[in-house]
């Protein structure tokens, strides 16, 4: 969004190049300084259009902060809280592994144990805890799922051996479940249409400050190494939590949607072919996370002679590009349509990733870290189109009725993802020595290509539990 500048005086309103054509045509100066081989220093010692870069300038960071700061109103203090939250997640997700093993005295085998069991329980828990929203309402799940989750953090200092450990990650894995279905159905009842997918990118931008400004906090608590370090640094987490709520609370209150006399089961939306079709595409292509993440540093240690500095590099350029770019790129997917078209491109970018990285494994030098850094590019813009992608489905194919429950059958294609992903881009991408990339290319780009005419199915298709729309009728001459 360009601001206008009004521009007084007739010198401060052109260009350089304008003032030198002008100083080349008029008729009305001196020959002497018709003649002159510079007419732009000539004009800057006139006091001519010096200033006029600097307007350019000024209007180029106006625009790059437009999309960055959330316009005043309710989609700012939605990603002030986004932000507030991402500080005690970025914190936890940077110092956890170490906290489990050097607080809590666990094995790395009985931590992965866990999280594996946790992961479980919230594929199996996302459907029905999201009914939860329906039925009492988002912004009441969200703000006790919320202080539930501060209560587990504060008690994770306290925890002995594995099973206490197990109970704690389970039940975190169960309020996330429901809290982060809440969140959305909030943020999508709360604005108009048209505003839903840019307000989510802007807490998306808004995460992401929030996760740095917690891993620069977890490089503190790391270095100080002790375990009164790592039982504050939850209990720091709690109350970031419960401040969040706190932010939650204070958000505007919603009318409650009527619900339909004979709402469907909780497990029903599982029954709707069309919606199931997409959610499963959509969260297969969710894999970026894991290709950047996890994939790509294995690819880079194993098969490239690059520093394993470029790995840290990578993930710096990944935060920086999403606040930056995420509201810009985020414009047009408000629709069905459009997301579809969206997450199409995201799909598409990943293939094209995945034949682009492997040309690592060949070269040396600078010109690997060159490949690398493309590479990554084109990573990053697939998850800044596709994560775009993916709210305008979540806000425009869900019924208004039964939000909570679609939206987080929705989820249940990222968490199918989340099982699969891993292992099985790993092997194809890594273990087979390169050229598995290009069956992954292949999977990705035909889950692009499907998702749209999934998409057009599902808005032909009545949701569950919604009238069928009237047939058109011809009228009778």
């Amino acid at each position: 969004m360009l601001m206008t500048v009004s521009l007084i005086g007739d010198t401060a309103s052109r260009t350089p190049a304008t003032s030198a054509r002008l100083n080349r045509n008029s008729d009305t100066r001196p020959p002497r300084e018709q003649d002159s081989a510079q007419p732009k220093r000539l004009d800057r010692c006139r006091g001519g259009p010096v200033h006029f870069p600097a307007m350019g300038t000024r209007d180029t960071i106006r625009t790059a902060v437009a999309n960055v700061v959330p316009p005043a109103g309710l989609t700012r203090a939605l990603a002030v809280q986004a932000m507030v939250y991402a500080v005690g997640s970025g914190l936890f997700h940077a110092g956890s592994a170490v906290f489990f093993t050097r607080a809590l005295g666990l094995s790395a085998a009985q931590v992965g144990l866990g999280l594996s069991i946790a992961a479980g329980v919230s594929l199996l828990g996302t459907v029905p805890l999201g009914g939860l929203t329906d039925r009492y309402g988002p912004q009441r799940v969200w703000i006790i799922g919320l202080v539930l989750n501060a209560a587990l953090f504060a008690t994770y200092p306290f925890v002995g051996g594995f099973a206490g450990f197990l109970a704690v990650v389970v039940a975190l894995a169960a309020v996330d479940a429901s809290t982060g279905v809440a969140r959305q159905v909030y943020s999508i009842n709360a604005l108009p249409p048209a505003e839903r997918v840019t307000a989510m990118a802007y807490q998306r931008s808004s995460l992401n400050v929030g996760f740095g400004l917690g891993a620069v906090i977890s490089g503190v608590v790391l270095a100080v190494d002790t375990i009164e370090a790592y039982r504050g640094m939850v209990w720091f987490i709690a109350t970031v939590i419960l401040v969040t709520a706190l932010f939650v609370r204070r958000l505007p209150r919603l009318p409650q949607v009527t619900r339909p006399v004979e709402p469907m089961g909780r497990l029903a939306v599982l029954r709707d072919r069309p919606f199931m079709t997409v959610s499963l595409l959509s969260g297969l292509l969710t894999a970026h996370g894991v290709l950047y993440l996890t994939v790509m540093p294995l690819w880079i240690l194993t098969h490239t002679d690059a520093p394993k500095a470029v790995i840290a590099a990578l993930v710096l350029l990944n935060t920086v590009l999403i606040v930056l770019l995420q509201v810009r790129v985020s414009r047009g997917a408000d629709t069905a349509a459009g997301a579809a078209r969206a997450s199409r491109r995201g799909g598409l970018l990943i293939a094209l990733f995945c034949l682009v990285l492997p040309i690592s494994g060949v070269t040396r030098g600078l010109l690997t870290v060159v490949v690398l850094v493309a590479a990554a590019t084109l990573l990053i813009l697939a998850e800044l189109i596709e994560s775009a992608g993916t709210w305008g489905l979540t806000a425009t194919l869900p019924p208004d009725d039964q939000r909570g429950a679609y939206v987080g059958a929705l989820r249940l294609g990222e968490q199918v993802q989340y099982l699969i992903a891993p292992a099985g881009l790993t092997a194809l991408g890594v273990t087979t020595g390169g050229w598995g990339w290009f069956p992954a290319a292949a999977i990705f780009v035909l889950i692009g290509l499907a998702i749209v005419p999934a998409v057009a199915w599902a808005g032909r298709t009545p949701r569950l539990g919604s009238p069928a729309p009237e047939p058109a009728m011809t009228p009778v001459p």
